[in-house]
């Protein structure tokens, strides 16, 4: 046997390659001079060989350890934190999260980070979709503008949706909350990107959820994958991503020839007679794609492309949202769910019984208990992750010299969990925010910013500063009239404890297979 590999490695062309590669290693382990500033490292042990390449393992492995020690041990200093699959980050003090936000995209890049960190060169069929992102001046104006009038298309969906799903039974019965409100939060999210009936399409809703799911695994392994040999295994690796894509495009194709000539038609017509224009994100993009003038933007695979992207954003991070809020809700206490139930009954009977834009601003305590569940299941435990794009650098205010190229980020999960920020903040509080909010001692402005989708250096579950989530008014309105749908008209068995949450890497996930008993309420 020993023979035979001593043959084998006498081959120059099995030599080399194994040559080439232990040089690498050994240049990269012993040799390669160190870009990274001098300081501690978290997830090191005190004298231990190549703490820099252990911790990142250590880290992978029980990322909630690595978080409470940069806390416990470094929350007033700057640290490494290296993990496996994300190279090696410098970690901020809370107290330079405000000198990170102020800092310009040509010094702390936020887009450049997200290409690297969601691989997506590799996950996306159309790279150039991501790298010019032009829908996003749609979210930031259009779909922003756009949150009162769509009010009634969400409820409409929310309704259609959450019954289908949870099911017109007075009697209580089980039900898994994730794989119930992805699909809901599919249906609502798509009534306004590509409107009705195609968002109830069910293969439609599928490819979405199913790319939402398989861009952060597949991008997850690519980036443990040594970077010289990434592009051949990303070719395999990323097929299953391709596949859903091209069949999202032909799902989408036959709407996007539609709505292509209706706009046509109607450029033709200066009288008006033909079809008016639908109200949705996809038509949205159709203009303004025509008034770009370029046949690239309105090609059927680039607006499906978009259409695609938007679900990946949205799917996720919502459904997150409310699997965590109705788990908070069901295992917290029924005078809480009574009082948010007469909270949302009462302004709606203000309104006729209309869901409609005021109508949700003025429910306070429905807005408290998302944030506060936010707060305390955020899926965000680092934020602000940035890449140092001048090429001097940047020097933090405690004087730490980051290098080109470094990602650094600030604490998140320590910050939200902090008694010292929020008393008894290991506790779900519902009310904690509306409490404050109705406070007429404070300023309004003060009290203001207690709202669901307002950042501040203590609450990073959007992000904060000019780089926050663009759609994040659109969300926190969808969010709020779904629970509230679910909270009038559906019962809980409320439950003794809740499923802890699971750690995704450095994210933090709810427990997708819990399941709770509900039963349709009966309405005198």
């Amino acid at each position: 046997m020993s023979e035979t590999i001593s043959q084998l490695l006498c081959r120059p062309a099995v030599l080399a390659p194994v040559v080439l590669l232990a040089s690498y290693l050994v240049y990269n382990l012993f040799l390669a001079p160190s870009r990274l500033p001098k300081l501690p490292i978290i997830g090191a042990r005190d004298g231990e060989w190549f703490p820099l390449l252990r911790a990142r393992w250590r880290n992978l492995a029980d990322f909630k350890a690595a978080v409470t020690e940069a806390d416990t041990r470094y929350r007033d200093t700057a640290a490494l934190l290296p993990l496996a699959g994300s190279g090696n980050m410098v970690l901020l003090p809370r107290s330079e999260i405000q000198f990170v936000t102020d800092q310009p995209d040509s010094v702390l890049n936020m887009h450049t980070q997200v290409l690297d960190s969601l691989q997506i060169d590799y996950t996306c069929t159309d790279p150039s979709l991501v790298h010019n992102p032009v829908h996003h001046k749609l979210i930031t104006t259009t779909l922003t503008n756009q949150v009162g009038n769509l009010v009634p298309d969400v409820a409409d969906e929310t309704a259609y949706s959450v019954g289908k799903q949870w099911g017109p039974d007075t009697e209580f019965h089980e039900l898994c909350v994730y794989d119930t409100m992805c699909h809901v939060i599919g249906a609502v999210t798509n009534r306004v990107f590509v409107g009705d009936p195609k968002c109830r399409d069910p293969e439609l809703l599928r490819l979405g959820m199913h790319y939402a799911k398989l861009v952060p695994v597949t991008a997850q392994f690519l980036r443990m994958v040594w970077r010289p040999i990434r592009p051949l295994i990303a070719f395999f690796a990323t097929i299953p991503i391709h596949l859903a894509t091209r069949r999202f495009e032909r799902v989408m194709t036959p709407e996007i020839d539609a709505r292509l000539a209706e706009y046509d038609a109607r450029l033709q017509d200066p009288e008006g007679k033909s079809q008016g224009e639908r109200n949705d994100f996809l038509q949205w993009t159709i203009r303004q794609a025509k008034e770009s003038g370029d046949a690239y933007m309105w090609r059927p695979a680039t607006l499906a492309g978009r259409i695609l992207l938007l679900n990946f954003a949205a799917i996720h991070t919502s459904s997150f949202s409310i699997t965590n809020a109705i788990l908070d809700l069901a295992t917290s206490r029924p005078e809480y769910i009574d009082e948010l139930r007469a909270e949302i009954e009462g302004v709606l009977a203000e309104f006729g019984g209309e869901w409609n834009k005021r109508a949700l601003a003025k429910m306070q305590k429905l807005d408290s208990v998302l944030r506060e569940s936010a707060r305390l299941n955020s899926f965000v435990t680092i934020g602000l992750s940035r890449r140092v794009v001048a090429k001097e650098g940047l020097t933090t205010p405690s004087g730490v010299k980051i290098p080109y190229g470094a990602t650094i980020s600030v604490p998140s999960y320590s910050v939200l969990q902090d008694d010292d920020v929020y008393p008894g903040a290991r506790e779900f509080q519902p009310f904690r925010f509306s409490d404050e909010r109705s406070d007429e001692s404070v300023e309004y402005v003060k009290r203001a910013a207690k709202s669901f989708a307002t950042t501040s250096k203590e609450y990073l579950a959007f992000g904060h500063g000019r780089n926050a989530c663009p759609g994040r008014f659109f969300a926190a309105n969808e969010l709020k009239l779904m629970l509230a749908h679910i909270v009038v008209n559906y019962d809980f068995e409320m439950q003794d404890s809740r499923p802890p949450n699971q750690w995704f890497g450095m994210n933090r996930v709810p427990p997708m297979k819990a399941t709770i008993r509900v039963r349709r309420r009966v309405k005198a």
